[in-house]
């Protein structure tokens, strides 16, 4: 009977499946409020944002209208709606408010959107009757930029994340095990959807799987690196075109003793493939991310061509990016076969 297949470490989507819980130093999340703003779904940092302009309105519309109460300017305004046309402005005459026409909270309100956004309606202004009015003014200038630049440089970052470019770099949804070169090898293959280019890509795999030490200590996701090889050598790749990066089964690997018999029976068996470079365009650092689980490995299957020469110029199909053939493949390990290779 089948074991259970253990849920994915790493989607198919690059996305980890990992829950984080019980965190209790959550004071941490707060000393990097930043990154915490970029981190947050689009719905909630709007909301946060929203909150902040609308408490800062409300928060200095409060302290307009206690300069205008403590002033006396609102028994002023009372007593010349009562009273109109005692003097120029709106004001009695001699006397002289600390912000003109403000009548109620509302009015205060009012002029403290006015200020943080700087919109002049022409009918509320500071004059130079009160020092404090003056400083309230520019304390409520420099809370509006702050407020502005961090929304600005948090909605760039969102909008300009890496993992955006990452949806134009793809994997094959299958990766295969086929002979190259006589031996055999763990196959996939890597695509760019867009011409501009990701400098300085390098691509690197894992084996994640449940071990346990000669101690007996279980470690349910070891993660042990195994050595890529691609058409230009090394782990630098040049993604002009799709490449078919592949890992040569050898005594060092980890799919050393695996066979298309027991393949499928390694359910806690997945290969995590990391795609990392700069972006050409903006300078940031992008990584895309996949995972092969041992029932989306094909034994004995190849990579169909998709790069041909029309025209003068190199033309790539991507209809057929995971495509494959069969091909004749020894069902047996990679032990087995270098075992018969020495006796012959």
């Amino acid at each position: 009977r089948a074991r259970e297949r253990r849920a994915r470490f790493v989607g198919k989507n690059g996305a980890c499946n990992v829950a984080h819980k019980n965190i209790r130093e959550q004071g941490r999340f707060l000393q990097d409020v930043f990154t915490t703003l970029v981190d947050l779904k689009w719905p909630h940092t709007l909301l946060i944002f929203t909150m902040s302009f609308l408490c800062s309105w409300l928060l200095f519309g409060m302290v307009w209208w206690l300069i205008a109460f403590a002033h006396g300017d609102l028994d002023h305004s009372t007593r010349l709606q009562r009273e109109p046309g005692e003097g120029a402005a709106g004001t009695p005459a001699g006397f002289v408010p600390c912000v003109t026409s403000i009548h109620s909270f509302t009015s205060a309100f009012l002029f403290s959107i006015e200020v943080q956004v700087t919109i002049g309606f022409g009918g509320r202004m500071v004059t130079e009757e009160c020092p404090a009015a003056i400083l309230v003014l520019i304390v409520q200038n420099i809370v509006g930029l702050v407020i502005n630049a961090i929304m600005l440089g948090c909605i760039f970052m969102k909008t300009s994340q890496a993992h955006r470019r990452a949806e134009t770099l793809i994997f094959s949804k299958h990766a295969v095990i086929a002979l190259r070169e006589g031996k055999l090898c763990f196959m996939l293959r890597v695509g760019d959807l867009r011409k501009s280019m990701i400098i300085s890509a390098t691509i690197r795999m894992q084996v994640v799987k449940k071990t346990a030490s000669l101690e007996g200590e279980v470690v349910p996701l070891n993660q042990i690196d195994i050595q890529m090889e691609n058409p230009v050598g090394g782990n630098s790749i040049f993604l002009v075109s799709p490449l078919i990066i592949y890992h040569v089964i050898d005594k060092n690997s980890p799919l050393y003793d695996i066979s298309p018999l027991n393949l499928h029976h390694h359910e806690d068996l997945e290969i995590i493939v990391i795609l990392e470079g700069v972006v050409e365009t903006t300078g940031i650092t992008t990584q895309a991310r996949t995972s092969y689980l041992a029932d989306e490995i094909l034994w004995g299957q190849r990579f169909v061509p998709i790069v041909a020469e029309e025209d003068g110029r190199y033309s790539v199909d991507y209809s057929k990016f995971g495509n494959t053939v069969k091909v004749p493949t020894p069902s047996c390990t990679a032990r087995q076969l270098e075992e018969d290779k020495s006796i012959m």
